[in-house]
């Protein structure tokens, strides 16, 4: 792997995008950015205040524009939003601008990860689990095309499963 390339973490809410990419960048000395906190950082605002005032395509706005911008940096370590993949700018920008891995966990890992959260808007509804699935069924496609590298993050704990990837990542080069 080019050390100069980004690394770009793509995969469900609730995979461990945000955990693993953080260990990630502290074992391969890398700058990491969490692209949903990044967004709340610069706009003042969280996530689900953007969701309810602007909508979800206000919020994928201003996810596609800061993506534009980080992606010009190097040496990053970048997780990604769950829906970063729904426009098809940003999927060809990632791939052309460093090495995609795609975490990816079942839908029973998925909903019981995200069972006691309150922030993520997408699943402030009754049925969650229904939601994951069909997150799940709409987008797994969409990550599979973008990604350089699918990484099943399983059972495994985040350290565990970032020592594992790194591996992986090895192996690539």
């Amino acid at each position: 792997m080019n050390p100069a390339q980004n690394l770009y973490l793509v995969g469900p809410m609730g995979v461990g995008k945000t955990t693993i990419g953080r260990l990630l960048a502290q074992k391969l000395g890398r700058v990491f950015v969490d692209l949903d906190e990044e967004i709340e950082q610069r706009s003042g605002a969280s996530i689900p205040w953007i969701f309810d005032v602007e909508g979800e395509a206000g919020f994928r706005r201003r996810e596609a524009e800061l993506l534009k911008e980080l992606s010009a940096g190097r040496n990053l370590v970048l997780s990604t939003g769950g829906g970063v993949v729904l426009n098809p700018d940003n999927r060809q920008l990632l791939k052309a601008t460093g090495i995609v891995v795609f975490l990816n966990a079942s839908v029973e890992q998925l909903y019981q990860r995200t069972l006691k959260d309150r922030k993520r808007p997408l699943l402030q509804v009754p049925d969650r689990r229904q939601v994951i699935e069909r997150l799940k069924r709409d987008r797994d496609p969409l990550y599979r095309e973008v990604a350089h590298l699918v990484f099943d993050v399983g059972h495994r704990n985040s350290r565990i499963a970032t020592e594992a990837l790194i591996r992986r990542l090895g192996e690539m080069c």
